[in-house]
This record gives C-alpha cells, sequence and structure tokens, in this order.
C-alpha cells in the first residue's frame, strides 16, 4: 500500500478470537501474540478496536430452517458458541476495553447480522484491518463484505488463521490482494508510522 494510513480512520477488527474457535487452531499462542501486538499500535496511535464475536441464544437456534447446513454445524457446537458461555467469549489476553466496539454476530461475516458498520461509520473509520478465526471462514466473508461497503481493506495474514495451512495460504497469497492488501502486523505497524 503505498498511502499511508490514519490512524484516526483505521479500525483493527478482531473477530470471532474467542477460546471455543481458537482451540481448533494449531498455535493459537502465536495468532494471539500478534494480534495482542496490533492493538497495541492501533490504541497507541488513537484508532479504533471493534470486536466481533459469533454466539447464539436459544431464540438464535430456534431461527435456523432444519436444511440449514450452518444451523447444523452451530447446534453441533455446543458450548463453544453459546451466548453466555465462557468458551464463546473474547480471550482474556485480547480482551475489549471500555469504549471499544463489540458486537456479536450470527452468521460468518462481521457486518450482516450487526451494526458494525453503522458503528464504524459514526467513528469515521474508512480503513478496517482484519484478524479473524478463521481464515476460511470470517476473514473471507467480512473482505467481501467490507468491500462491498467500500472500505479499504488490510487484512494481517500472520493475525489469521485455518485450521487448514493451505486454505490459509491460497486466500492470503492469491484470493486477498483482489479487494484487499494483505500484510504481516509489523508491516501494518509501519504503515501507521509513515
Amino acid at each position: 500500500m503505498e498511502t499511508p494510513l490514519a490512524a484516526a480512520s483505521t479500525a483493527l477488527l478482531l473477530m470471532d478470537y474467542q477460546p471455543g474457535i481458537l482451540s481448533g487452531l494449531k498455535q493459537p499462542e502465536r495468532l494471539l501474540q500478534h494480534a495482542a501486538n496490533a492493538i497495541e499500535f492501533v490504541r497507541a496511535r488513537g484508532g479504533r478496536i471493534a470486536y466481533v464475536r459469533v454466539a447464539f441464544t436459544e431464540a438464535d437456534y430456534a431461527s435456523f430452517p432444519p436444511y440449514s447446513l450452518m444451523g447444523a454445524r452451530v447446534k453441533a457446537a455446543g458450548a463453544a458458541l453459546r451466548d453466555g458461555s465462557p468458551q464463546a467469549q473474547v480471550h482474556a489476553s485480547v480482551a475489549p476495553h471500555a469504549g471499544d466496539i463489540v458486537v456479536r454476530k450470527t452468521r460468518v461475516g462481521a457486518f450482516s447480522t450487526t451494526d458494525l458498520h453503522r458503528q464504524l461509520k459514526a467513528a469515521g473509520i474508512e480503513t478496517v484491518v482484519l484478524a479473524g478465526v478463521h481464515t476460511s471462514g470470517v476473514t473471507l466473508s467480512t473482505v467481501r463484505e467490507a468491500h462491498d461497503l467500500d472500505y479499504r481493506i488490510v487484512v494481517l495474514a500472520d493475525a489469521c488463521d485455518d485450521p487448514d495451512p493451505q486454505v490459509h495460504e491460497v486466500l492470503v497469497r492469491k484470493v486477498f490482494p483482489k479487494q484487499a492488501t494483505v500484510a504481516s502486523t509489523e508491516d501494518f505497524r509501519k504503515m501507521l508510522d509513515i
């Protein structure tokens, strides 16, 4: 990305950083450290932090039609995705601070079942920086949604992960660059420092 990013109009989105989802990864500690580093330097430069977590209430479970593949997967996840469960909360090592944006979603992408877009626009956000678990789930869906909503998008490749490393690599190397800048957390820090 040639143009520097203005921290005041940038929001880091931490998506699905929940114990019940992180437990399916091979090295969640490394991912959490990259996310914590990104949070630290976005906060220090005056950017916004937004948290998107996926969790379901009894009413949400009941709303899935019987043929829904997503509904079947969500119900099979048990407590990992049940609203109120410790497994469905934001991981303690990257927990929100007062004033951060926090939304609960009931679908894959960050925008479709939340008021995240409204909150980001009200805060003057033009650039969204994505850190998500799983790359093939929330990150992919949110790249598409954010692109359609006219955000500038940065995907933090080392703050996203997927149970399938090959899928992660294909997405960050071949798919996401068509709609987003893909960077490491360190490269992103330099973008904010320009």
